[in-house]
């Protein structure tokens, strides 16, 4: 009989990073593989992203709906109630053998505490990671302490999982998957990314992305302004800006964004750019700015300059290619000058990305294939059974 593997999506960019490993594990034939999608996927508002994943041609095995149209920690709150309650249904019907998320959304965590109620065991990529701005790190240190299989991206994430308790030979270092994107993703010609974002190229461009920093109270708005205020008012550079995820505040920030938008000439929004455009505007971008993980993680590898800003990322292991800054606007300016000097360009283009070779979704599939075929396990060793006690 096969096993079955469900796989937990519920962002554009945690979808991108699940993807490798989606299709290799779709290659082993004792495996039943099946993609269960949720929260912004399924939102007109955040670009109905799980259309990508069928032009992917990934089967969808179920939809589900979890988000309100609201970001206040009240709504997200019901959203992860929303989240138990069904899921608690379909992991009833479906009876996985194993469940694989990825990093430290809200819903994941949601999901996981269900999965944990049901006995299934759970496999979490990216766990072991530091971000002091935001509430995700305790939200990933959380499903990390759910979670049966560890795929950490560095030895240093290795090591603070097994610092928090996981048994060594369940925790491994594999790599990012982001970094196998890059490597592996057709991407396109400049000349297609012209054509399918309707604007031209021809002027340098940076990539931005910014996001609630969840951790700090009511500075989303203060710090989203002095961002779109730096871009305004560098305006011998166009700035392709990919809208914030359904976090709290997030909507404050997707607001901001198309004002500006609207009445700036160098700033251009959209809600999603899905992996392969975004990272083909990475390839042609000079820089990227903002404060997402895709900066320290992804753009490294381009050999482009990333300007990070303010503490959401803050903690994360980073490459030499990489300017720290305050959200305000004359230093994130004098950032971008920074990162155009011939100087810093060497820098970043002679970088090393600390994330990977490459591999990482082989790594993952062998190590999962381990657990499965052989049956190694045993959920007494973990927390799940009380007569282990």
């Amino acid at each position: 009989m096969k096993k079955i593997i469900s796989v937990l999506t519920a962002t554009r960019a945690e979808y991108g990073l699940l993807k490798p490993v989606i299709n290799k594990l779709n290659k082993i034939e004792d495996f039943d593989v099946r993609l269960v999608v949720t929260g912004a996927h399924l939102s007109p508002e955040f670009g109905l992203t799980y259309k990508e994943i069928e032009e992917d041609e990934i089967c969808i095995d179920e939809k589900i709906e979890i988000l309100l149209s609201s970001d206040t920690p009240s709504s997200i709150s019901k959203s992860m109630g929303l989240a138990m309650i069904s899921f608690a249904d379909y992991f009833s019907k479906l009876k996985p053998d194993l469940l694989i998320v990825l990093g430290d959304r809200y819903e994941t965590l949601a999901v996981a505490m269900t999965a944990m109620n049901q006995r299934i065991p759970i496999a979490h990529m990216h766990g072991g990671e530091t971000t002091e701005g935001a509430i995700d790190e305790a939200i990933r240190h959380a499903i990390t302490k759910l979670s049966y299989l560890h795929f950490a991206s560095t030895d240093e994430y290795r090591n603070r999982i097994i610092q928090l308790g996981e048994t060594p030979d369940r925790v491994f270092k594999v790599g990012a998957t982001g970094i196998e994107n890059i490597l592996n993703e057709q991407l396109l010609t400049k000349e297609e990314l012209e054509m399918q974002l309707g604007i031209s190229l021809d002027k340098k461009y940076a990539v931005v992305t910014f996001h609630p920093v969840t951790l700090e109270n009511s500075t989303t708005k203060d710090q989203i302004i002095e961002l779109l205020e730096a871009c305004k008012n560098k305006d011998d550079i166009n700035f392709i800006i990919t809208k914030a995820n359904a976090d709290a505040d997030g909507r404050v920030i997707n607001t901001l964004i198309d004002n500006y938008a609207s009445n700036t000439s160098n700033i251009y929004a959209y809600t999603s750019l899905g992996l392969k455009r975004y990272l083909s505007a990475l390839k042609y971008c000079i820089m990227v700015i903002g404060n997402s993980s895709s900066g320290i993680v992804e753009a490294p590898s381009f050999g482009v300059p990333t300007i990070n800003i303010g503490d959401r990322q803050k903690g994360r292991i980073q490459a030499s290619s990489i300017i720290n800054c305050e959200p305000k606007k004359d230093q994130i300016m004098n950032s971008v000058d920074i990162a155009l000097s011939d100087s810093f360009l060497n820098i970043a283009k002679n970088t090393v990305n600390p994330y990977g070779d490459g591999n990482t979704s082989d790594k993952i599939m062998k190590i999962i294939v381990d657990f499965l075929s052989n049956n190694k396990i045993n959920l007494k060793k973990k927390f799940y059974d009380c007569e282990a006690k």
